[in-house]
């Protein structure tokens, strides 16, 4: 099935792009619940407003829970072989400012390994917000988080993506210029010896095409797929949609 515009009509005559985005996140839960091992858990975090907020967060938890649910009858994951990524580049990430706070339950010791955020238009909105967006993101790659970005936003022309690597001072050559406005794209950090590889997975999203199958990094070695494609039209089916 194909990507709709949520920004325009006709589709804004009959629902908006706000209920969309409100209902992705649980859909995208549910699907990641079927295929994470049992000693990680997925969570929705929606945020309205300013502020940058992830939206389905993964975690690695407590390794007596995992154990507990695996006994107890426990669906195993599923092997899943990642494609090439579409860039590799060896770069570093620069220390940057953060000023936040996190509380975890001690008790599970979880640990955050991956978020997927949907972009909405006020993260593409000004200058200052699309700074605050991209330097979390590089925070998040810096603190070995696999980072999802899902931007189906017409609305606005800016590409986040784009702006990140410029943020670290990369870029990817195969980039149109301008980028494009509505992509998806998986990212990770991670070491290669003594040095550190940034790969992303990047597609262009297109208006009448399906979304695709992503990368879930939950270590270096383990990824599941995000089936883009299967979540957004689970979406649009709760929503009546058409």
């Amino acid at each position: 099935m194909p990507l709709r515009d949520h920004f325009r009509p006709p589709l804004t005559r009959t629902s908006t792009y706000q209920e969309v985005h409100g209902q992705w996140p649980a859909v995208l839960v549910q699907q990641l619940g079927r295929l994470l091992p049992g000693n990680y858990v997925a969570g929705p975090r929606v945020h309205v407003g300013a502020q940058v907020e992830i939206d389905v967060a993964t975690f690695e938890q407590d390794a007596t829970f995992a154990r507990r649910e695996s006994t107890s009858g426990g669906v195993a994951t599923e092997v899943w072989t990642a494609p090439q990524p579409s860039l590799e580049i060896q770069t570093a990430l620069g220390d940057f400012d953060e000023y936040e706070v996190r509380v975890y339950d001690v008790r599970t010791e979880r640990r955050l390994v991956a978020a997927i955020e949907l972009i909405r238009p006020a993260n593409k909105d000004r200058p200052e917000t699309r700074n605050q967006f991209v330097a979390k993101c590089a925070a998040l790659l810096r603190s070995g988080v696999c980072v999802v970005l899902v931007d189906v936003v017409t609305s606005k022309d800016f590409n986040l993506y784009s702006e990140l690597l410029s943020l670290i001072g990369e870029r990817d050559p195969s980039l149109s210029v301008p980028p494009p406005a509505t992509y998806a794209v998986s990212c990770r950090w991670h070491p290669r010896g003594a040095d550190y590889w940034l790969e992303t997975w990047n597609h262009t999203l297109r208006l009448d095409q399906p979304l695709p199958v992503l990368p879930l990094w939950l270590t270096a070695d383990l990824a599941i797929s995000l089936d883009l494609e299967s979540s957004y039209e689970q979406t649009c089916r709760d929503l009546r949609i058409a």
